[in-house]
């Protein structure tokens, strides 16, 4: 199926395109602009095992440059009725931007500490900490408020304990004097990649709004830059088609910053384009030539040798915000690996951060508006700790002493719409798991003439109707 898009576009944007790519090229691109977008899912790999494959009548393919985790669905599916979806057990992404998965596992062998700078919704950020070695740490940011809500969403879904959800400008970044092995800027750009999908981008496409973006773009790298360590590893990516945005910002960067450009293990049969206007490793992702959207992605590493903190810091008990953070000590069993960990009271939320993290959220935590951290594990109330939706999802939950209740699918949307749930007479009194193909979905508290559904407010299905057909991706076998 295909459609009229190309001949909305603004005549400017032809002009320069055209120019900038060739006429072969260019004419690939508009057929392509007016194809239908492909689709595309990530599995996550911390919550699925080896045993979990697609559900009957689902086709897929291997997305090539992320191999393991990445699928070409045959068809879109309505994935808000999927109770794994919500679960974490697998994200709908764009392949294109499923490349940083190679560029991580290219050139990152060891533990890190990465930031993924403009993370929103969370695609990248939970496709990187994927892919990054065990043992690194992921700080995952968005500046824009509303945005950053559904990033700590989506980010608590895939259950990792190691990453720090932060709703901050690059400029906040720059002085807290942080450092980072690994700085992933995705930045706000012009939008021409979004042409196929989104045809409010076409109306919003302007030469003065191109010029906007590469003024912004060069201003958060700056911002950010004394943040990478020397040595360090940029991933650079934008969703546009432009070298104003992309090649001309790279070799900004590399000419002014300090920093050598590096190449990523391409095939020629995934139809990547590379630099349009010189040799340099650069890569673009166009639609009708490779199987994606737009998107142009460049690796680089900066000049020089880290050679260590050569001063520590005093950390103190405040955040930015003055909220104190006491030592709590965890009475319930209900993570695994119970001695790893150090409990946090802020207000009346317990956290549980990894050790080996405890001061570097702690200084996070001086200087920047910390969403989430590790694994919220609950909220006091007088004297009951009602469990948090991060702890349900964590893969660090440990439901070994938890009673669980098993959710026919309707029983299970109607939970993720927030509705009541009729629980079996045996259950017992008090907090409890309720899965679907066994699978954590969240908390419910049995108090005996009825049970409280504690799903998230914020995170319900709204819908109020289940479309026709079957709407499960997975068939699943989850890692207990």
């Amino acid at each position: 199926m295909t459609t009229d898009r190309s001949t909305k576009l603004p005549e400017d944007f032809k002009t320069y395109t055209k120019e900038l790519m060739g006429e072969n090229l260019f004419n690939q691109l508009m057929k392509g602009i007016d194809e239908n977008a492909t689709v595309s899912i990530r599995l996550n790999p911390f919550k699925c095992s080896e045993e979990t494959v697609l559900n009957e009548g689902t086709t897929s393919e291997i997305i090539p440059w992320c191999p393991s985790t990445g699928k070409y669905l045959s068809e879109r599916k309505n994935f808000t009725f999927d109770p794994l979806f919500h679960a974490g057990l697998y994200y709908v992404q764009e392949a294109s931007s499923m490349i940083v998965d190679l560029a991580i596992r290219q050139y990152v062998k060891e533990p890190v500490t990465m930031l993924d700078l403009c993370a929103a919704p969370g695609g990248k950020s939970t496709c990187v900490r994927a892919a990054l070695p065990a043992g690194s740490l992921l700080f995952s940011n968005e500046p824009m408020k509303t945005r950053a809500q559904i990033l700590s969403e989506n980010i608590q879904k895939f259950g990792h304990p190691d990453v720090v959800v932060t709703n901050n400008y690059p400029k906040d970044y720059k002085k807290t004097k942080l450092k980072f092995d690994v700085i992933l800027a995705d930045v706000p750009c012009s939008g021409e990649g979004m042409f196929r999908k989104d045809e409010e981008a076409i109306t919003e496409w302007s030469k003065a709004n191109v010029n906007n973006c590469w003024k912004l773009q060069r201003e958060i790298i700056s911002d950010i830059w004394n943040c990478l360590k020397p040595g360090g590893i940029l991933i650079y990516s934008t969703c546009t088609f432009n070298a104003h945005e992309d090649e001309e910002n790279v070799e900004w960067i590399k000419e002014e910053l300090g920093a050598e450009i590096l190449p990523l293990n391409i095939e020629k049969s995934w139809n990547i384009t590379k630099s349009l206007i010189n040799d340099e490793a650069m890569y673009h992702f166009f639609p009708g030539i490779s199987r994606g959207e737009g998107l142009f992605i460049a690796v680089l590493r900066k000049n020089g040798i880290y050679e260590g903190d050569k001063k520590k810091k005093n950390l103190g008990k405040k955040n930015a915000k003055g909220k104190t953070k006491e030592p709590f000590t965890l009475k319930n069993n209900w993570l695994r690996n119970k001695d790893e960990w150090n409990y946090t009271l802020t207000e009346n939320d317990v956290y549980a951060i990894s050790k080996k993290w405890t001061e570097a959220v702690k200084e996070a935590n001086q200087s920047l508006r910390v969403l989430h951290e590790g694994i919220k594990i609950g909220s006091i109330k007088g004297k009951d700790l009602i469990p948090a939706q991060s702890l349900a999802l964590s893969t660090e939950l440990d439901k070994t002493d938890i009673p669980q209740v098993e959710l026919s699918y309707e029983d299970a949307i109607n939970y993720l719409r927030k509705e009541a749930i009729t629980l079996p007479p045996t259950t017992p009194k008090g907090y409890m798991i309720v899965t679907y193909q066994n699978v954590p979905l969240g908390w419910m508290k049995n108090i005996g003439n009825r049970a409280n559904n504690l799903y998230p407010q914020e995170w319900k299905i709204k819908s109020s109707h289940i479309p026709e057909g079957d709407n499960h991706i997975l068939k699943c076998k989850s890692i207990s």
